[in-house]
């Protein structure tokens, strides 16, 4: 394929697509049982989960090293090691979030891979797809206008406190002005003036719902569980109060179902729910993970950021929930993130510098710590740049093999599978060592602070935890709810092991501060909130949109 001087959506677009009944057949689903969006996009029915399947599945988890701004490369390196492993005669499913149009449109960019070594159709899945993440958006927006219906009416009055509602609307856009509104102006017709605001659809409950869910039945449990206040004689209302949670369920019908697609290689990807890393658990759904498990021998997942954040919550809230235990872990490197850690200025990622490499190799070794304590010793997989140098990667090697990791290469971004054989193999050679017997770090039944301060300690470094005056207020509020035994979803910087984004490579004595806390009763987990998390992002400067284009023929361009 050699190098690289075509854009993503160009490769994207110059692959020749099967029809998706083809690939269905590749993992045995008849065409019955798909449920077509077009030639090349499918929904696929919760019958095929088989537990009796799932038991003989390889679960592997792809996470990374604390990333820079532009991301390390999780999802190249987890479409790349499927192409390798399927390569390599392993019958293998990758299965993936859904992109948010926020970042398509803002600064990040698309969510399906890169290079070649991407799922497809790629303008798609970047964009509307099948549509889920405009019924989470319904979803949400309907208890929204439940809750203010509510409010003024004069026959089923809960009795809110409108001063006490959590609940926000959502859209799947990064629009700054809606973070902190008035509605209800206008009139007694038009509602109680309150204050009001938007997050962005990813930062949804819904959507970590959707994520956590079961089977459908547990969805409409678990929607009705969503907290919304409380009344003015303090008692805690529920969406289940408002009778919310079928007509949610309802909007939810066919997102609950996963979606099938392509790799450029003609293998089968499932793409399904799109939350959050840092603010919720950063993963798909627990239904499209039990399906890939359900249909392939190796099933290769991802969870946001770096393995702080997202592998953190994969293993201690989604793992332990679903009750799924994965068998190997690829941790992601870069070598411009590596020199970044070391010191290096934005300007001079791409400097090659054994010097800055040896110093970021700290930040990398804490997580390959940090994956160890859950029982599971990580493969390194060096996602590729041309600046790399053979004397950083040697470096690299050398000390991840001092510790008893293999470091490998990952050229998935120019070569696809071929480039990616060599660490299909190691990551196999990995599981059958049959050394990794995944744990959890923590009982979810340990009191909160025990629970925060374990993953505070163990997974970022830090000597202590303080608590503000509002995170002890929320921590009583919380335990008078109920909701003790419920695991903790950090929300942190994804740009540091600590809550102070400055402090990068391998922080020590330092402590973490946790602001306040907020909850997710429905989806099932504490959100203790350490910094000022953005729930709704805004768009850069110059926003991707600007180098977008859509030609007569309907062909785009810009899109990556």
């Amino acid at each position: 394929m050699g190098n690289i001087v075509k854009s993503d959506i160009e490769i994207a677009q110059a692959c020749e697509m099967q029809h998706i009944k083809d690939i269905a057949e590749k993992v045995s689903i008849s065409e019955d049982d798909l449920e077509l969006y077009g030639k090349h996009k499918a929904k696929l029915p919760l019958s095929l989960i088989d537990q009796s399947k799932m038991n003989k599945s390889n679960l592997v988890l792809v996470t990374a090293l604390t990333p820079t701004p532009a991301g390390e490369g999780k999802t190249t390196t987890s479409i790349g090691l499927t192409e390798g492993l399927n390569k390599i005669g392993k019958k293998t499913v990758v299965v993936l979030r859904e992109p948010s149009l926020g970042p398509v449109f803002g600064i990040k960019g698309g969510a399906a891979g890169g290079g070649y070594a991407q799922v497809v159709p790629m303008e798609d899945i970047n964009l509307h797809f099948t549509g889920d993440f405009s019924a989470v958006e319904k979803a949400n927006n309907l208890l929204a206008a439940l809750i203010d219906n509510n409010l003024q009416s004069k026959t089923k009055n809960l009795n809110i406190d409108p001063r006490t509602i959590g609940w926000k609307r959502v859209m799947d856009m990064n629009d700054r002005a809606l973070r902190d509104i008035v509605i209800g102006l206008g009139g007694t017709a038009n509602g109680i003036p309150r204050e009001d605001g938007f997050n962005i659809t990813p930062a949804s409950e819904v959507m970590a719902i959707l994520c956590m869910a079961e089977n459908f039945e547990d969805l409409k449990k678990r929607l009705g569980n969503i907290y919304v206040g409380l009344t003015f004689d303090k008692k805690p209302i529920y969406a289940k109060d408002l009778k919310a949670e079928n007509a949610m369920a309802i909007l939810l019908k066919d997102a609950i179902k996963p979606n099938l697609v392509q790799t450029m290689e003609g293998n089968p990807a499932i793409i399904h729910g799109g939350p959050f890393a840092n603010i919720a658990q950063g993963t798909n759904t627990v239904i499209a993970t039990k399906m890939g498990m359900s249909l392939g021998d190796y099933v290769v997942t991802e969870a946001g950021f770096g393995a702080d954040l997202g592998a953190e919550k994969f293993l201690n809230i989604k793992c332990v929930s679903a009750g799924l235990k994965p068998k190997a872990t690829v941790l992601v490197a870069t070598i411009r993130a590596l020199r970044h850690h070391g010191g290096a200025p934005k300007e001079e990622y791409n400097t090659p510098s054994t010097e800055r490499v040896a110093n970021g190799l700290a930040n990398l070794g804490k997580h390959i710590e940090n994956m160890q304590k859950f029982g599971l010793n990580p493969v390194v997989a060096i996602n590729a740049f041309p600046t790399d140098t053979e004397e950083e990667i040697q470096l690299i090697k050398e000390r991840c093999a001092s510790r008893g990791v293999k470091a490998v290469v990952a050229n998935g971004w120019t070569q696809g599978g071929e480039g990616m054989t060599n660490l299909a193999e190691a990551v196999v050679e990995e599981i059958e060592t049959g050394k990794n017997n995944f744990k959890a770090l923590y009982d979810w039944n340990s009191d909160i602070k025990t629970k925060i301060s374990t993953i505070a300690r163990e997974i970022y470094g830090a000597d202590e935890v303080e608590y503000s005056k509002q995170a002890q207020s929320d921590l009583a509020k919380i335990e008078d709810l109920g909701l003790g035994n419920l695991p903790v979803c950090m929300a942190k910087t994804q740009k540091s092991f600590s809550d102070n984004d400055k402090l990068l490579g391998r922080p020590t004595g330092f402590a973490v501060n946790v602001r306040e806390f907020e909850f997710a009763a429905g989806a099932g987990f504490i959100i203790p909130i350490l910094g000022k998390m953005m729930r709704m992002p805004g768009l850069p400067a110059t926003p991707a949109s600007e180098g977008m284009t859509i030609d007569n023929d309907g062909v785009i361009s810009g899109l990556s």
